[in-house]
């Protein structure tokens, strides 16, 4: 064949541009796959576990066991929490571990028609607030009212005014305290006051502050929510913290086989970006040494399934 230089050069210039486009191309793959790749860990699953959750004789046991399993939260209850102060920061030195959310633990409750117990309830709540502070605590959750908790002021507006002022003065001194107050929905069984999510974010909007924020739990949304996705939406930012339990016997997630399903939940936890803790509080059907470890795996599990 005879060299033609000037063909020559014009198949040479085609195949470079054509290998830049390819580099390109491959370069501009990359890129997406590591968008797709950060997009996908973007939000991470942070599991909490309450102190009765994990099997141990005490509390540096049952931080061992933890940190075994890759916890990175835990949840103590708010009752006597100013006392044990030193004892959790002393077990917590050096652990990958942080205090997630107080559960309750005060006397009293804010809807009472008496204002002794209203007074009881401001000043033992103050001091769990005070003291989730110093442990570095996302908040203190609470309940307005059970529905045991007699007498309670009526469900109307007046009442809901109330509370949200009320509300307002706590979160101002949780934020002086550098923590939150952290409202719980619950089921119809336990609390004829705010019962769904979207009541709760609809309280902390009117609210508007820093130092109010919502929680939801996975046990209660089963009975009160027509959409764990739909609830964790309405949420949004103020969502501060995520209960989760088995959805039949409040027990240990896959203990009710396939009724634990909570990956729409999680669906939605990605989507609204929530950076915050997902906590056990639930009982616990067989030995927890074998149970414990097989509903973190189904949890995470349900994680990587929730796909947006």
């Amino acid at each position: 064949m005879e060299f033609n230089r000037r063909n020559f050069l014009k198949i040479t210039a085609s195949g470079a541009a054509v290998a830049a486009l390819g580099g390109v191309s491959s370069v501009s793959c990359a890129a997406q796959a590591s968008k797709n790749e950060q997009k996908k860990s973007a939000v991470d699953l942070k599991i909490s576990f309450q102190e009765g959750t994990a099997p141990g004789d005490n509390l540096n046991a049952k931080f061992d066991y933890m940190e075994n399993l890759g916890i990175v939260g835990f949840e103590p209850g708010g009752r006597g929490l100013a006392g044990r102060v030193a004892e959790f920061k002393e077990a917590l030195k050096g652990r990958n571990i942080k205090v997630s959310a107080i559960c309750a633990g005060f006397d009293g409750f804010i809807l009472s028609t008496e204002q002794e117990i209203r007074n009881k309830f401001d000043s033992t709540m103050r001091e769990i607030i005070a003291a989730a502070g110093e442990l570095g605590s996302t908040g203190v959750i609470m309940v307005p009212a059970f529905n045991g908790q007699k007498p309670a002021m009526p469900h109307t507006q007046e009442t809901r005014d109330y509370l949200c002022e009320q509300l307002a003065a706590l979160g101002s001194y949780a934020v002086e305290m550098g923590t939150t107050v952290i409202l719980e929905p619950l089921n119809r069984k336990e609390a004829f006051y705010l019962r769904q999510v979207g009541d709760a974010a609809s309280i902390c909007k009117d609210i508007n502050h820093p130092g109010v924020r919502l929680m939801g739990d996975f046990w209660h949304m089963t009975w009160e929510e027509a959409s764990d996705y739909g609830a964790f939406t309405s949420a949004g930012n103020y969502l501060q913290h995520v209960h989760v339990a088995s959805r039949k016997r409040r027990s240990m997630p896959g203990e009710d086989g396939d009724a634990d399903n909570y990956i729409e939940g999680f669906k939605a936890l990605k989507l609204i970006n929530y950076p915050y803790y997902v906590s056990f509080e639930c009982g616990c059907q067989g030995d927890r040494n074998e149970v414990v470890p097989a509903a973190v795996k189904l949890l995470r599990e349900q994680w990587e399934a929730a796909i947006l």
